[in-house]
């Protein structure tokens, strides 16, 4: 059965493996995100802009560029289940939320910091943002007010909720995962995930799994309610940056300063297929219904300035 479906996925990418670029941004893209249903794509870059694109059968569309952070927009995440609204960490000190229906933005909320990581809870009521100096504040995404903050005493990297909402989840410098549990940031469990800084979590949309990126070049896959390490990539050569889940779990997307995305089959953790990319890869996200991978590179322009690119791969090739 596992054979078979690494065979299906490999005959699959050989009939689609085409890529699309769109430029929109003057500086590079840091992250990129689909709504959950799909049918946008964001991107936030250097440039203190967030963009819009709509996304079609076969190709994507400028739709919209959103200004208002006065610093790099390093992070941005779409709420859980509504399409239509988008949160943005930035340098600027702010977290800003903005409506991709309306093209205003909904709320710009202070904070301590210059913010590099957010996340939305499953059940969208609470966005927390982490910043530069490892404080991770917790925000009422309806009445858009701070509820908590948690200082952390280690270099905070990446963090997530579990699906159901009970569990907070963060990797650190030291090579581990630091398990709260939410809402009373209670630490419960400290997993030693790897010897070197554990950088990126992504959780799959079924919860059943979560994975990990680290400095040691190695993506582990966790059974998400043992606890317990069921899978290890180790195909990449350097810090692994960014890691996605495809929609149904099955693959998983991981990249680096390496000049290839890995594909590789979360079951068996065969290679699936490589994407070749000419600089080291800042974001990776697979799209919540399609096999269509969205990512941006520090890519540079013939004039080597930043291209301000991103790319969605996975389209039928001619």
């Amino acid at each position: 059965m596992q054979i078979k479906a690494v065979e299906e996925f490999k005959s699959r990418f050989k009939r689609n493996q085409k890529t699309r670029e769109m430029v929109s941004h003057s500086s590079k893209v840091h992250s990129v995100d689909w709504s959950s249903d799909g049918k946008k794509l964001a991107s936030g870059s250097y440039d203190k802009t967030v963009c819009i694109f709509t996304l079609g059968s076969e190709r994507l569309t400028k739709e919209h560029v959103f200004k208002g952070h006065t610093d790099s927009v390093d992070q941005l995440c779409w709420h859980p289940s509504n399409p239509d609204l988008l949160a943005t960490a930035s340098g600027d000190k702010t977290v800003r939320l903005w409506d991709s229906k309306s093209h205003k933005s909904v709320a710009s909320i202070n904070t301590k910091g210059e913010n590099i990581n957010i996340t939305w809870s499953p059940d969208g009521k609470t966005i927390a943002v982490g910043n530069k100096e490892d404080l991770v504040t917790f925000i009422d995404s309806r009445t858009h007010k701070v509820k908590a903050e948690k200082q952390f005493r280690f270099e905070v990297n990446e963090i997530s909720w579990n699906l159901e909402n009970d569990l907070f989840f963060l990797t650190n410098g030291q090579g581990c995962i630091e398990i709260l549990t939410w809402p009373e940031l209670e630490v419960q469990h400290i997993v030693q995930a790897h010897p070197g800084n554990c950088i990126c979590i992504e959780f799959s949309r079924c919860g059943r799994y979560f994975a990990t990126g680290s400095a040691d070049a190695l993506v582990s896959v966790w059974d998400a309610r043992e606890l317990a390490c069921v899978k290890t990539f180790s195909r990449l050569e350097w810090p692994v940056r960014t890691i996605s889940f495809s929609h149904d779990a099955a693959l998983l997307a991981s990249a680096s300063e390496d000049m290839k995305i890995d594909i590789g089959h979360v079951e068996t953790t065969e290679k699936i297929t490589e994407i070749s990319v000419d600089s080291p890869t800042f974001t990776v996200a697979w799209h919540p219904f399609r096999y269509l991978l969205a990512y941006a590179c520090d890519d540079r322009n013939e004039r080597d300035r930043d291209a301000g690119s991103l790319k969605v791969w996975g389209f039928p090739s001619d």
